[in-house]
């Protein structure tokens, strides 16, 4: 009977075992039973009592065993949302860089494109006040021309006039003018002097003049080429940055959509990594402890069966010696 005493019991293996458990996984539910065994020991004895531990022990395997399927149920769905969540943050990621190449290479090519259209512009201009100086020359060079064309085609008139006159007197037969014949012929190599500086005059000013229309012509030619060919450079270029500012409007707006979407990915995870993450131990860490928890539990448990069947035994043969001693 001495076997199943309390002092006895308190001292058993089994509860020292439960003790050193608790103390080596640093588990406070552990300790806690080991406690309450204690105290169970102290307030009783027999096989009640190992009944009653073995209860708490089975009780507390099971407890365990619940939260470890639980963990591991946890465990799996955190691993499926956290892969679903990566796989959607990498591809928005993806995504919005990609878009936001297009975007920068879209925005580049449109500012390049309206700096040319500037540029453009400005060349027009320049060119429309070259033209309008041109034809401002063009018209004051031929008032000139017709002013002067008229003048020096008289003078030469009057002149080939004057040696025609001059020519036909002292061609007479009459001498009466003879004794002048000297400075007659003086005035005449005069005119013809004069007549050849007219016509001479005349053939530069008509041959200036043609050239002068030649060259505007053409250059104004070459000029409504250059304006048509910059007008529709402006208008193609104009065009093209229109579009692009389009599609860099609707690509911005797709960008900031899967942006969006990229923002509540990333917030999922963080919730994802709060709720699935252990700050203190890995998930590993916690599945040995907890498995290691129950093994020492379940070798516990064994411990006491052994320890009842003893004590059962024990109380058996105290009874029967009190038997025949009566």
């Amino acid at each position: 009977m001495q076997m199943s005493s309390s002092a006895d019991l308190k001292n058993s293996e089994a509860v020292q075992f439960l003790k050193n458990l608790a103390k080596k996984n640093k588990a406070p539910a552990l300790a806690q039973l080991a406690s309450r065994i204690a105290s169970a020991v102290r307030l009783g004895h027999g096989a009640d009592v190992f009944a009653k531990i073995k209860d708490m022990v089975s009780d507390m395997i099971a407890k365990l065993e619940e939260e470890q399927a639980a963990a591991a149920e946890l465990k799996a769905w955190c691993d499926k949302e956290i892969a679903e969540a990566t796989a959607k943050k990498e591809d928005a990621t993806a995504d919005v860089e990609k878009l936001n190449t297009k975007l920068e290479a879209d925005s580049a090519h449109s500012a390049k494109l309206k700096e040319e259209v500037a540029t453009l512009q400005k060349e027009l201009a320049d060119l429309a006040a070259r033209t309008q100086e041109m034809d401002n020359i063009r018209a004051e060079e031929k008032a000139v021309y017709e002013k002067n064309r008229p003048e020096m085609e008289a003078g030469l008139k009057g002149v080939k006039l004057a040696l025609k006159i001059l020519n036909e007197y002292y061609a007479k037969s009459d001498k009466s003018h003879s004794s002048s014949s000297g400075g007659a012929s003086g005035i005449v190599g005069l005119l013809e002097v004069v007549e050849s500086d007219f016509t001479k005059g005349l053939t530069e000013m008509v041959a200036t003049e043609e050239a002068a229309v030649a060259g505007y012509k053409s250059e104004t030619k070459d000029n409504a080429i250059e304006k048509t060919t910059k007008e529709q450079d402006v208008k193609y270029k104009t065009k093209e940055f229109t579009t692009l500012d389009k599609t860099i409007s609707d690509v911005t707006k797709d960008r900031d959509g899967v942006q969006d979407e990229l923002d509540a990915v990333n917030n999922a995870l963080k919730a994802l990594d709060k709720k699935c993450t252990y700050k203190v131990e890995s998930y590993e860490e916690r599945v040995a402890r907890r498995e290691a928890e129950i093994a020492g539990l379940k070798e516990a448990l064994e411990i006491m069966e052994s320890e009842t069947a003893f004590v059962q035994t024990s109380v058996r043969h105290a009874l029967r010696g009190v038997q025949k001693h009566a």
